[in-house]
């Protein structure tokens, strides 16, 4: 009985040491942890501590010269070059939205004013023309308006081309006209001067265009570009020579089936620099554009006016381009 009893004792002694032991460790942990926490914290509160003691701190008379700098920047700056850049960057902004429209779309455009323009007399003043051009405009607007607000339009391309014709008829109408080569001459009075002393005569060097003689039949008028509806484009149409160029113009006649254009009209480039005109393009040398007018109207002949170089800095001062009206 004395031995049972001694080894319960000792069982009950063991495990009164181990809860001990357990509670000790955890206190430990406890103090551990909470000295951790406590070094964290310090070293966060200290270094913010320093940082707001780095910061650089200005003095009165420092902040007032760094206003006074601020002021003399804004005062220098280039005031009327950013207007300029402003007004290039619209200008550009401009054309990129004429450009966007399609070449179909354009073409129509200039057909439909040809259209108009074909009604007039061959006598009419430059401002019936221009009033002409501008009611068709006024029209077209409002047709393009009322074809977006009544949404029968299902595709979204054709509402974007709409959209885009209505900011070009609108807003950007000055760039569309040049697009489409539509260019109005300002109504000028011409006064002939005759300050010549009396017997003297007028010498005139006759001009040889270059490659074969032109035929009679082409009627070939030098320095004269005549306007009219392109049969024929003639960035992709060249000629070695003028009356090569009025031959593709009766050969088209000839050979056209019944109710398609017939070519009146030949306007070739002969000079090897290239030929100005007022659109977008670069013509060059051997250019042979095939054209049709009921009533042929002459865009420019002889020189190019003060007024038009004036708007066009890069126009020569003589018409560059050899035309003719043939009969078909």
């Amino acid at each position: 009985m004395a031995r049972v009893e001694w080894g319960y004792q000792g069982r009950g002694k063991w495990n009164c040491s181990y809860r001990k032991t357990t509670l000790i460790v955890c206190s430990i942990n406890i103090v551990i942890a909470l000295y951790v926490l406590r070094s964290l914290y310090a070293s966060v509160y200290v270094r913010s501590n320093t940082d707001f003691n780095n910061a650089v701190k200005y003095t009165p008379d420092q902040i007032d010269k760094m206003e006074e700098s601020m002021r003399i920047r804004g005062a220098k700056k280039p005031i009327e070059l950013l207007k300029v850049v402003k007004k290039l960057k619209q200008e550009l902004s401009k054309e990129d939205s004429v450009l966007e429209l399609p070449r179909a779309v354009k073409q129509r455009v200039s057909d439909e004013i040809l259209q108009r323009l074909h009604s007039l007399d061959a006598k009419t003043n430059v401002s019936a023309v221009r009033e002409v051009v501008e009611s068709w405009r006024r029209e077209k607007l409002e047709e393009a308006k009322q074809s977006i607000g009544s949404q029968k339009m299902n595709s979204n391309i054709l509402q974007e081309q709409t959209r885009l014709l209505i900011r070009a008829l609108e807003s950007d109408w000055a760039a569309l006209s040049e697009e489409i080569g539509l260019w109005i001459p300002a109504e000028i009075v011409h006064q002939e001067h005759d300050d010549k002393p009396e017997g003297v005569k007028e010498e005139e060097e006759e001009e040889i265009l270059p490659g074969r003689p032109v035929p009679p039949e082409c009627n070939t008028e030098l320095h004269t570009d005549y306007g009219g509806a392109a049969v024929r484009w003639g960035l992709t149409h060249p000629k070695e020579s003028a009356a090569d160029c009025c031959q593709a113009c009766l050969d088209q006649a000839k050979r056209a089936n019944p109710g398609q254009i017939k070519c009146n009209i030949w306007v070739y480039c002969p000079s090897e620099t290239g030929c100005h005109s007022p659109d977008i393009y670069q013509h060059k040398n051997q250019e042979c554009w095939l054209k049709y007018a009921e009533q042929p109207k002459i865009n420019f002949k002889g020189k190019y006016p003060n007024s038009y170089r004036h708007s066009h800095p890069t126009a020569p001062l003589i018409v560059p381009w050899v035309s003719g009206v043939v009969r078909v």
